[in-house]
Protein backbone atom coordinates (compact mmCIF):
# COMPACT_ATOMS: atom_id res chain seq x y z
CA UNK A 1 0.00 0.00 0.00
CA UNK A 2 1.82 3.41 -1.06
CA UNK A 3 0.13 5.16 1.99
CA UNK A 4 2.27 3.31 4.25
CA UNK A 5 5.63 3.93 2.89
CA UNK A 6 8.34 5.97 4.23
CA UNK A 7 7.71 9.57 4.18
CA UNK A 8 9.23 13.12 4.89
CA UNK A 9 8.57 15.25 7.34
CA UNK A 10 8.08 18.03 4.31
CA UNK A 11 5.21 16.25 2.67
CA UNK A 12 3.64 15.79 6.33
CA UNK A 13 0.13 17.05 6.40
CA UNK A 14 -2.00 18.82 8.65
CA UNK A 15 -4.54 16.02 9.83
CA UNK A 16 -2.29 12.89 9.36
CA UNK A 17 -3.36 10.43 12.03
CA UNK A 18 -0.75 9.91 14.99
CA UNK A 19 -0.23 6.70 16.35
CA UNK A 20 1.78 5.45 18.98
CA UNK A 21 4.46 2.63 19.08
CA UNK A 22 1.79 0.01 19.83
CA UNK A 23 -0.58 0.66 17.51
CA UNK A 24 -3.37 3.20 19.29
CA UNK A 25 -4.69 6.33 17.36
CA UNK A 26 -3.36 8.86 19.74
CA UNK A 27 -4.23 12.21 17.73
CA UNK A 28 -3.60 13.82 14.26
CA UNK A 29 -0.90 16.16 12.92
CA UNK A 30 -1.43 19.92 13.90
CA UNK A 31 1.70 21.57 12.95
CA UNK A 32 5.11 20.46 11.83
CA UNK A 33 8.10 22.10 13.64
CA UNK A 34 11.36 23.10 12.03
CA UNK A 35 14.10 24.63 12.12
CA UNK A 36 14.67 26.80 9.08
CA UNK A 37 17.98 27.89 9.62
CA UNK A 38 19.23 24.44 10.01
CA UNK A 39 16.62 22.42 7.81
CA UNK A 40 15.92 19.84 10.34
CA UNK A 41 12.92 18.41 11.88
CA UNK A 42 12.19 19.40 15.19
CA UNK A 43 9.24 17.93 16.36
CA UNK A 44 4.94 18.09 16.01
CA UNK A 45 2.07 19.61 17.43
CA UNK A 46 -0.78 17.09 17.99
CA UNK A 47 -4.20 17.31 18.60
CA UNK A 48 -5.09 14.65 21.22
CA UNK A 49 -9.05 15.00 21.14
CA UNK A 50 -11.67 16.96 19.32
CA UNK A 51 -12.12 20.51 20.28
CA UNK A 52 -9.72 23.26 22.34
CA UNK A 53 -7.05 21.78 24.85
CA UNK A 54 -5.61 18.86 22.95
CA UNK A 55 -2.58 20.28 21.62
CA UNK A 56 0.76 18.18 22.84
CA UNK A 57 4.02 18.87 21.51
CA UNK A 58 6.34 15.70 20.02
CA UNK A 59 9.93 16.29 20.42
CA UNK A 60 11.59 14.79 16.77
CA UNK A 61 13.51 11.98 18.95
CA UNK A 62 9.71 10.91 19.67
CA UNK A 63 8.79 10.28 16.20
CA UNK A 64 10.04 7.05 14.77
CA UNK A 65 8.54 6.76 11.68
CA UNK A 66 6.37 9.46 9.11
CA UNK A 67 4.97 7.47 6.46
CA UNK A 68 2.38 8.73 3.76
CA UNK A 69 -0.82 7.55 6.09
CA UNK A 70 0.39 8.27 9.32
CA UNK A 71 3.00 9.12 11.58
CA UNK A 72 4.77 6.48 14.35
CA UNK A 73 5.69 7.64 17.62
CA UNK A 74 8.62 6.01 19.74
CA UNK A 75 6.01 6.29 22.63
CA UNK A 76 3.51 3.67 24.00
CA UNK A 77 0.19 5.32 24.13
CA UNK A 78 0.41 5.55 28.20
CA UNK A 79 3.88 7.14 27.86
CA UNK A 80 2.09 9.59 25.02
CA UNK A 81 -0.61 10.75 27.76
CA UNK A 82 2.51 12.77 29.09
CA UNK A 83 3.59 14.73 26.13
CA UNK A 84 3.66 18.83 27.24
CA UNK A 85 1.25 21.20 25.83
CA UNK A 86 2.97 23.68 23.69
CA UNK A 87 3.29 27.22 25.82
CA UNK A 88 4.13 30.66 25.70
CA UNK A 89 6.73 31.86 27.22
CA UNK A 90 6.38 34.43 30.43
CA UNK A 91 8.14 38.19 29.16
CA UNK A 92 11.25 38.55 30.53
CA UNK A 93 11.43 41.47 32.37
CA UNK A 94 15.04 41.63 33.28
CA UNK A 95 17.97 40.20 32.03
CA UNK A 96 20.31 38.48 34.33
CA UNK A 97 22.27 35.91 32.19
CA UNK A 98 22.04 32.07 31.89
CA UNK A 99 19.13 31.31 34.30
CA UNK A 100 17.15 33.70 31.77
CA UNK A 101 17.73 31.52 28.96
CA UNK A 102 15.72 28.77 27.62
CA UNK A 103 16.68 25.01 27.16
CA UNK A 104 16.16 23.58 24.22
CA UNK A 105 13.26 21.71 24.88
CA UNK A 106 11.27 24.96 26.24
CA UNK A 107 12.11 26.51 23.18
CA UNK A 108 10.55 24.24 21.01
CA UNK A 109 7.48 24.12 23.30
CA UNK A 110 7.04 28.16 22.59
CA UNK A 111 7.90 27.93 19.09
CA UNK A 112 5.03 25.48 18.95
CA UNK A 113 2.98 27.28 20.90
CA UNK A 114 3.39 30.60 18.59
CA UNK A 115 2.38 27.96 15.92
CA UNK A 116 -0.59 27.10 17.63
CA UNK A 117 -2.03 30.80 18.85
CA UNK A 118 -1.51 32.27 15.00
CA UNK A 119 1.93 33.58 15.21
CA UNK A 120 4.88 32.84 13.49
CA UNK A 121 7.47 31.45 14.97
CA UNK A 122 10.50 32.53 16.04
CA UNK A 123 13.95 30.53 14.82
Amino acid sequence: MAGDQPSSYLTLEAGTDVLSADGERIGAVEHVLRDERADLFDGLVIDTKLGPGGHRFVDAPQVGEIRGDAVVLTLTASDAEGLPAPEGSPAVMEHHGAEDSESPLQHKLRRAWELVSGKEPDA
